[in-house]
């Protein structure tokens, strides 16, 4: 069963709480940000993470971000170096994933067994307040694997909506993808939105005095 509440409905707590609850039994949830919308489970939890990799049909060694509410919250996961602190407190919350180093809370599931982890820091109120009730979700498109991403969801693949146990409904998202960067390394993996004031930054990051 889906629980779903409509765009012209400001009051969300209803959806909200069912999402957190799906989340913590263990099951996925649809839930829009300022890119696309996303698919969620417990970012920490190995078995959940899976059942995204099932539902959408993904590649196992292509791995997931990790959706927080803040920069702060994210430095609960992550072993980031100062210079990545400094850019994600440039660019968070935003349409930007920063690649760190991840803390062993992180499962190997959610990484494809790899040392680092993309964060994202969504700037849309409702994914903020969903991740600040639930903890770390996994940052994903909520597509099947090869197609397009969602940004209403009257275009959720019916694999995907019955897939999972809850869905937010935030109306039409701006479908810009996120831009992918480690800043530590100075390297735009994923062009997407902001990506010049990213270039710019990492061109000439800012030097404490």
């Amino acid at each position: 069963m889906t629980a779903d509440t409509s765009d012209d409905r400001p009051d969300r707590t209803e959806a909200l709480r069912a999402a957190a609850t799906a989340v913590e039994r263990g099951d996925l949830v649809v839930y829009p940000t300022e890119t696309v919308y996303g698919l969620g489970a417990d970012a920490l939890d190995a078995a959940a993470v899976e059942r995204v990799f099932e539902l959408k049909g993904r590649d196992r060694d292509d791995p997931l971000s990790l959706g927080v509410a803040s920069v702060d919250d994210a430095l609960r996961y992550t072993r980031p170096t100062e210079l990545a602190v400094a850019f994600a407190r440039a660019f968070l919350p935003g349409p930007v994933t920063v690649v760190v180093e991840r803390d062993d809370r992180v499962p190997d599931a959610l990484t494809a067994g790899r040392d680092r982890v993309g964060i994202r820091v969504p700037d849309h109120d409702i994914a903020r307040a969903l991740l600040a009730e639930t903890g770390p979700l996994t940052a994903t498109s909520a597509n099947v694997s090869g197609t397009g991403s969602v940004t209403r969801l009257d275009g959720l693949d019916g694999r995907i909506r019955e897939g999972a146990a809850a869905v937010i409904d935030g109306g039409e998202t701006p479908g810009t993808e996120s831009t992918v960067v480690d800043p530590e390394a100075g390297e735009i993996h994923r062009r997407g939105a902001m990506a010049g004031a990213i270039e710019a930054w990492l061109a000439e990051p800012p030097v404490d005095g």
